[in-house]
């Protein structure tokens, strides 16, 4: 396979990811939103444009954080060019390039859903009308990771589009950890307590993982029992965990298929050995702003990797 082709299909559903995690992180602010003070709410909103690493970017354009201004900056905002109409963009852009490389059902899937989602993108978006948008970017993914599950062989290209995901999608779930746990938790004196268990749980739903957590846990919400589910519980698909698991796995697969092993095969390893066999109290302890920033230093690290040993952009 060309590296032109996988450097597109990785981002493809890099973007494809980010864009779907944006859409549940805005979704948990919105229910956030609806139940507090004004003064609270700016504050939530604030965690989100932070989360998003767009913060500066933001305030070069607004004084304070509006719930409307910032979805709309987040969401279509020709200033912003991380904004989620831009990545559903980049989306449908890559998946042309790949073309030859997807099934029927994939391309469809995703234009599909450009086409539905982009004139929703065009105007600015009321409060009446976020829900909405928020929902149709989630049920895009949903889709287009179905048809990719679905039709596509497990060949190279499966393999690479996956990576893709599984990258973004742990880099997703860390920061949102490391940002809120920074915001919710101002020392360790408060592991265990119930400082805020709404906002705890509008962690769980920014990632997905209320119902899931509920169920393991009879529904205690504590912090430590989150941190620990969210970076240690392999069962849950958006863990850091299981997104590791999973990288790991599609590495594999593509050392076989090229009958070689990279250095992105090596760090996977190192990482591997460095949070293998760590516990949640040794994370906490050791630091959980120090650890997530590790994670996602390697995180990042494995990306490049990939890109130099299938030669992305040769």
């Amino acid at each position: 396979m060309l590296g032109r082709t996988a450097n597109s299909l990785f981002w493809m559903f890099r973007y494809l990811e980010r864009s779907e995690n944006t859409a549940r992180l805005l979704e948990a602010a919105l229910r956030m939103a609806l139940t507090r003070d004004v003064t609270t709410a700016q504050e939530e909103w604030r965690s989100v444009v932070s989360t998003l690493g767009i913060r500066q970017l933001y305030q070069e354009h607004h004084e304070d954080f509006d719930g409307q201004a910032a979805w709309n900056f987040v969401l279509r905002d020709k200033a912003n060019p991380a904004s989620v109409r831009e990545m559903f963009a980049a989306v449908r852009s890559n998946a042309r390039v790949a073309r030859t490389n997807i099934s029927s059902e994939v391309w469809t899937s995703v234009n599909e859903s450009y086409l539905k989602l982009d004139p929703m993108l065009v105007r600015p978006i009321s409060q009446s009308a976020v829900g909405e948008v928020v929902s149709t970017i989630r049920r895009s993914g949903t889709r287009v990771h179905g048809a990719l599950d679905g039709s596509m062989l497990r060949n190279e290209g499966f393999h690479f589009a996956r990576a893709g995901t599984f990258i973004e999608r742990a880099e997703s779930t860390a920061r949102i950890l490391d940002m809120k746990y920074f915001l919710l938790l101002p020392s360790l004196s408060y592991v265990g307590s119930s400082l805020d268990s709404g906002q705890w749980d509008q962690v769980l739903r920014s990632v997905a993982g209320a119902s899931a957590y509920s169920w393991l846990n009879a529904g205690q919400i504590e912090a430590r029992g989150i941190v620990e589910f969210l970076i240690l519980d392999d069962r849950f698909p958006r863990s850091l965990a299981f997104c590791r698991n999973a990288l790991r796995e599609n590495l594999a697969a593509l050392a076989r298929m090229h009958g070689d092993r990279g250095s992105c095969h090596e760090l996977m390893s190192d990482a591997d050995a460095h949070i293998s066999s760590l516990s949640v109290d040794e994370i906490l302890e050791r630091g959980l702003h120090e650890f997530l920033i590790d994670f996602m230093s390697r995180n990042a690290a494995i990306a490049d990797a990939i890109a130099d040993d299938y030669r992305f952009l040769a």
